[in-house]
């Protein structure tokens, strides 16, 4: 009797897991969500048999693979994608999504000792749930229910649904579909739209209120004739309208901080060193920025005079600057999910506010647009760092992630926010 090779079993795997996807596939289009969950839970996490006996066996040969505790991650994960892809296109299946997520929590543990299908399967499932894989089910499940729910948020990690540009680095990962990406694509160009239509309409709200008061004819029914409109954000009126200030307004001589990007490459378009631009750069960052002591100024000039020293007489290029604005990011936020200090980012809260370090980093940002995915990454690993921690603990980095949202809205977004030229700074 010959016995089959590994890569003979490999193949033979791929094949029931190709049947597993076609099925789901067939059956999401066909079948309704109450009773795909139902056949979800009598598969996965009952596994003790199945009305499609076919199926069953399919996910049977899976589960007893060799190699089904490294490849069974990749393969649920993608079954349930195949679902929650489907649902999302509808908004009245969408809350079937949490409800998907939530049938993975407080699984029962495997029994020791027996090796049949259904205990195989149950231990499978329960270390996937141990995965990235799950971590990033979850804040998909919290974002869904969000539109759904008026629960105040306890932790940092249930309010994940306010900031889309954490989606990508916080849902995606190497492995995502390409399905799948567009999912989250779809979903994070909504909320952004959602939240600058919000923050538009509250602006407009407070500027007319400001046009009344102001006005001769201004009476108390006046003001109320005007429908109010909730501020769309976690900061408060007064914080919010120092943001707005600061990322619409004039902050140095009468200019903006697009004014005074444009201006900065305007006028380093020539330079002929690297080593010129870095000087360059430091005076732009440094202007306008108000930290209260010479020390973060020189640690900044430091850095930037570290930063690949061996290309201070080559002409600035692209990827030079590129890479000198990800440096800075990572020096000013949080250098990586293995070094997650971040030291100066705290000091510079403390010197600066929230306000003046966003305000910072959206002049790098601006000076260099395509980093601009490299601060969402070095924001999501301090998102990641904190989601377990109550919100109320790290007040600090909530209103960060409100203010980078309202600045990238303005800068980044189609929030219309010209009316604020109506009544000046």
């Amino acid at each position: 009797m010959t016995l089959a090779s590994p890569q003979g079993n490999t193949k033979h795997t791929r094949e029931e897991e190709q049947l597993l996807y076609d099925y789901l596939l067939d059956s999401v289009q066909r079948e309704t969500p109450e009773i795909l969950l139902e056949d979800f839970r009598r598969l996965f996490i009952e596994g003790r048999g199945y009305r499609n006996a076919q199926v069953y066996m399919a996910l049977e040969r899976i589960v007893k693979a060799k190699d089904a505790e490294f490849s069974f991650y990749h393969f649920f994960n993608r079954c349930c994608h195949i679902l929650i892809n489907r649902w999302q296109m509808s908004p009245q299946h969408q809350p079937a999504i949490p409800e998907l997520v939530g049938l993975l929590e407080n699984l029962a543990p495997a029994r020791q000792g027996h090796h049949g299908t259904a205990n195989s399967l149950r231990q499978l499932v329960k270390n996937f749930t141990l995965s990235e894989h799950y971590v990033k089910l979850q804040r998909l499940a919290r974002i869904i229910s969000s539109k759904y729910s008026e629960k105040s948020s306890t932790s940092v990690g249930t309010l994940i649904n306010r900031y889309p540009y954490l989606y990508d680095h916080c849902l995606l990962g190497d492995e995502s579909s390409q399905e799948h990406q567009q999912t989250v694509r779809h979903i994070k160009s909504k909320t952004e739209r959602r939240f600058e239509v919000n923050l538009s309409r509250y602006v407009t709200y407070k500027v007319r209120l400001a046009q009344l008061s102001n006005s001769s004819d201004f009476s108390a029914e006046a003001g109320r004739i005007i429908q109010p409109v909730k501020n769309p954000t976690l900061l408060s009126d007064r914080e919010l309208n120092r943001a707005l200030k600061q990322y619409v307004g004039n902050v140095d001589n009468g200019h903006t901080y697009r004014d005074l990007s444009q201006s900065f490459l305007t006028q380093t378009a020539y330079v002929p060193t690297y080593q010129a631009f870095k000087d360059e750069l430091y005076e732009y960052l440094i202007t306008s920025a108000d930290y209260g002591k010479g020390q973060f100024n020189r640690k900044l000039y430091d850095v930037l005079q570290n930063t690949l020293p061996q290309c201070n007489h080559q002409k600035p290029s692209e990827f030079l600057v590129l890479r000198t604005s990800s440096q800075l990011l990572n020096y000013l936020i949080v250098e990586s999910p293995q070094k997650p200090e971040h030291y100066i980012f705290i000091d510079m809260i403390t010197n600066m506010g929230v306000t003046g370090t966003v305000g910072l980093l959206l002049k790098l940002v601006l000076m260099c647009r395509k980093v601009k995915p490299y601060l969402d990454k070095r924001l999501s690993i301090l998102f990641n760092h904190y989601e377990g921690f109550s919100s109320d603990g790290v007040p600090w980095l909530i209103k960060s992630l409100e203010n980078v949202q309202v600045g990238f809205s303005i800068h980044f977004g189609k929030a219309d926010l010209s009316c604020l030229k109506q009544i000046g700074s």
